[in-house]
């Protein structure tokens, strides 16, 4: 396939930190291939298996977690790179990585860790993305990390566009290897960033709807969600409920991916650029819904946030994850051999070294691995009652 002027090139990447001479030894893959590999083939991106999604370590099997939600938004996104002309490999390398670095029971567990670390610089999850893709998965003999190009490193980092304030973690990475965070980043990240969106917008309807948390007739309420589940019913007339709302999360995916496209293509081409260093000199995001559907998607996800994020039972489950980070936090600062032979022997020396040090060990658990750690420490019958079913 030929790439698109402002497409990232392979051929003219960056680079990496360390360089790797005589890798053709392990097939004919460009570097944006290799990195889509070492994400894939990583301990972290495994153990997404085990990490929330929308429900805290939930007891069906058919509710979508991390590691199901980021091969959603790689199919998405390399979708919609392919018709704009841009690097699939590359794109999909973001999505699959995006979300490499939240911790266990999802933003419940990233707010108890940022409370917790917060005199030693906090804790967010894009940074830790970054730095567990650079620190602290470590397979190769020569070189911490996994050694990913600049182009991947930089598209995590501002995917969401340019970063003004970095924080410790972001900030230690871009002093190794900088990343022009003030820049806008590859069309790429912009694509997998909207990506993002359209998986979970779409895909937590399904879970909510599953989950009997949300309702056909609530989200009728919704003009977008109401004018598509019309069209649906307008097709299969008489189709059981069931598969008419699944229809309608697959159209919904359709509707927004045929408007990323669309507005993207016309951004760039009222942009002028020619050049993926035009794309990052930009000045704004060029990969983006369109301005109408924009609002229409702000006014889902505001629905979302009031009818499913913060459902009664999902603000339970949250206030109990947060319970379990932080007394296994206070646990293991009191006495870091908790961390077992591993982690406990590995501790640095200074306290906000020593706290950053916890910080790590905790992000890279499971929902499972950390309730079950708690209920080590403090018994089974501590662990809150809205977890007590994982």
């Amino acid at each position: 396939m030929t790439l698109a002027m402002c497409a990232s090139d392979p051929a003219h990447t960056r680079g990496r930190l360390h360089a790797e001479p005589g890798h053709g030894v392990r097939g004919p893959r460009d570097a944006f291939q290799r990195d889509r590999d070492r994400v894939i083939h990583s301990i972290a991106f495994r153990r997404l298996r085990h990490k929330t999604q929308v429900f805290v370590a939930p007891d069906g099997d058919h509710y979508r977690v991390r590691l199901t939600h980021s091969i959603e938004v790689a199919q998405i996104g390399r979708g919609i790179a392919r018709a704009l002309g841009l690097n699939e490999d590359l794109t999909e390398a973001l999505c699959l990585a995006h979300d490499i670095g939240h911790p266990p029971f999802g933003h419940a567990g990233e707010a108890a860790l940022k409370d917790a670390m917060r005199a030693h610089g906090g804790f967010d999850h894009n940074g830790h993305t970054l730095r567990t893709l650079a620190r602290i998965e470590c397979p190769y003999p020569r070189f911490d990390g996994l050694n990913l190009t600049w182009e991947t490193l930089e598209g995590l980092a501002k995917h969401n566009g340019p970063v003004r304030h970095p924080g410790w973690a972001l900030a230690q990475i871009d002093a190794e290897f900088p990343l022009d965070l003030s820049s806008h980043a590859s069309l790429e990240a912009q694509v997998a960033a909207v990506a993002d969106d359209i998986a979970y917008d779409n895909h937590d309807i399904d879970d909510g709807l599953r989950a009997g948390l949300l309702t056909l007739d609530q989200l009728m309420a919704q003009p977008f969600v109401a004018a598509n589940y019309r069209a649906v019913e307008k097709r299969f007339p008489g189709a059981p409920r069931d598969r008419l709302l699944r229809e309608l999360v697959r159209d919904q995916i359709g509707v927004m991916v045929n408007d990323v496209i669309a507005a993207t293509g016309a951004n760039v081409a009222a942009s002028g650029v020619a050049s993926v260093a035009e794309v990052r000199a930009a000045g704004r995001t060029l990969g983006d819904f369109s301005d109408e559907l924009a609002r229409q998607e702000r006014d889902l996800k505001r629905f979302m946030y009031a009818n499913l994020y913060h459902h009664p039972s999902q603000l339970a489950a949250a206030a109990g994850a947060k319970e379990v980070v932080s007394r296994l936090f206070e646990a293991y600062a009191a006495d870091p051999r908790l961390m077992g032979e591993d982690w406990g022997s590995r501790l640095p020396e200074g306290a906000g070294a020593t706290v950053r040090h916890i910080g790590d060990y905790i992000a890279g658990m499971t929902d499972r691995f950390a309730i079950d750690r708690f209920a080590e420490i403090f018994g089974r019958n501590a662990v809150p009652e809205a977890l007590a079913h994982a």
